[in-house]
């Protein structure tokens, strides 16, 4: 192999062997591996070269040969002007400033550095991985007939009913004005009371407080009422914290569909497992039931990790030396491995069985009607069953209003996917397609019946059994690199106090 080729990227390592050499090692970051150019001292431009740093730029032109070296199949050798090499620096790093000039950056300092760290071997990793995970999520679709939605990010109804919303708005002051400029509505007054009269004190006695003058506190800005008809939609509006409702819609008139996009969550938690903003793939099965549900979650989860085996080996290798240990084989055992499916109240009596036992302790009580903590579910899939599991029929307090009631009146057919080191990954549900039903549990959860008007009228038009699930993406993505920390797998994490980038 002799042949001439032109490429172009960054800078990894610069070296020189004398004055007749550079190493130079480039990576254009569609590889771990970079390649590596050996520039001879003939070279055009040779003595600005020698001065390169990490993070330069370069594009070579050379002959791509087999490498005498160990551990690289080829090189490039720019040698000769007259062959047609050459080299030219598109862009120079000023070494002594430059954050990654050396080596062995913690993640937590590469996430002051977000714009940069896509340029580490870990980032560039992450996100190789990344996006064939959202490849193979297209593809798995696709291939079995659902259709591609786009639901909203402004939306009107809060899908799950727990009001951790941002609200989209073009009500607030301009910069530097007065927060008075906000449209507001008076609440109404309240009807005077006459007041009954009170005996004076005795001489040298403390006036009584009703006979004090009462002196009101000007009224806050939140205590009066926002008149919204005034703001660009008419009514409160907010970011989507999920596509599901919508595309429930396009379930009941199309059949299988599937929503890929980002969606927001106005919680003030600090946790390596929850962010404010992240991507969240939702499909939905027509006349499909709560089995036909599970099957195509685990079907799904397998089919993407297998994807990702066979096209990101080499990625998923260096992710096995320097984060988890055996992370190849865990994900063969979750392809390899039928999930075993259990109702809720069986996951609790084992729990409870256990710690009866003195066999384990946990910080979080276990009881039949608690949400299961991250502690359960690692422990359950690591310790217990040892693999994946997916719990169905959960209490119906704990779970969203559009779920399904089972015949015992006290839990629906929800299920959740629950696997090793991420606990919960998937959670989905038999949506209630009967409107008397459905408005019950409406009213049980003390909503507003009328914010969910369309999605009601669904049961009104042709209602149909269908089902559904959502997977965070990137809870995903920390699945299939070892990555402990959700920060690491998005490329500008949004969290309280984080949006730098």
């Amino acid at each position: 192999m002799y042949k001439i080729i032109q490429v172009a990227g960054w800078v990894r390592t610069a070296r020189a062997s004398g004055k007749e050499f550079m190493f130079v090692e480039i990576n254009d970051g569609s590889s771990l591996k970079g390649l590596q150019a050996v520039i001879t001292k003939d070279i055009e431009g040779f003595e600005a070269i020698s001065k390169v740093t990490t993070g330069t730029s370069l594009q070579l032109k050379g002959t791509l040969i087999k490498s005498p070296a160990q551990g690289q199949l080829f090189e490039l050798q720019v040698s000769k002007t007259d062959r047609g090499h050459g080299v030219k620096i598109l862009g120079t790093c000023e070494g002594k400033t430059y954050p990654l000039a050396r080596k062995g950056h913690g993640l937590e300092f590469l996430r002051e550095k977000a714009h940069l760290r896509p340029r580490t071997n870990t980032f560039g990793a992450v996100t190789r991985v990344r996006n064939n995970l959202a490849f193979a999520t297209h593809l798995f679709f696709q291939t079995r007939g659902f259709q591609y939605i786009h639901t909203p990010i402004i939306t009107a109804s809060d899908c799950e009913g727990a009001g951790q919303m941002f609200q989209v708005t073009t009500l607030l002051p301009e910069h530097n004005e007065p927060i008075g400029k906000v449209p507001t509505v008076e609440p109404p007054k309240e009807k005077k009371q006459k007041k009954k009269p009170v005996a004076a004190a005795a001489e040298g006695e403390e006036q009584p407080v009703a006979a004090v003058e009462e002196k009101k506190a000007p009224e806050p800005f939140h205590a009066k009422k926002i008149d919204y008809k005034k703001d660009m939609f008419g009514k409160p509006s907010f970011l989507t914290v999920s596509g599901q409702l919508s595309v429930e819609n396009y379930c009941c008139a199309l059949s299988d569909v599937y929503t890929f996009g980002p969606t927001f969550r106005a919680e003030n938690s600090h946790t390596s497992r929850h962010l404010a903003e992240f991507w969240m793939i939702e499909p939905e099965l027509a006349f499909a039931t709560l089995q036909d549900n599970m099957e195509c979650a685990e079907a799904y989860l397998k089919f993407c990790l297998q994807y990702v085996i066979e096209n990101n080996l080499e990625d998923l290798k260096f992710f096995e030396q320097q984060y988890e240990k055996g992370l190849i084989e865990r994900l063969k055992n979750v392809i390899d491995t039928p999930f075993r499916r259990l109702p809720y109240t069986e996951a609790v009596e084992i729990l409870e069985g256990l710690i009866k036992e003195d066999k384990v302790k946990f910080e979080n009580k276990v009881y039949w009607g608690v949400d299961l903590a991250s502690e359960h579910e690692k422990h359950l899939t690591e310790k217990v069953f040892g693999g994946p599991i997916i719990l169905y029929n959960y209490p119906k307090d704990i779970k969203a209003f559009y779920m399904k009631v089972n015949e015992d009146g006290k839990t629906v057919q929800a299920m959740d996917v629950l696997v090793p080191r991420i606990g919960e990954i998937i959670g989905g549900s038999a949506r209630e397609e009967n409107l008397e039903r459905l408005d019950k549990r409406i009213e049980e959860c003390k909503l507003d019946k009328q914010a969910y008007w369309w999605y009601r009228e669904l049961r009104q038009y042709g209602t149909v059994p269908h089902c559904g699930f959502g997977l965070g993406f990137e809870r995903l993505v920390m699945m299939a690199t070892g990555m402990e920390n959700i920060r690491d797998v998005i490329p500008f994490p949004r969290a309280p106090g984080q949006a730098e980038f």
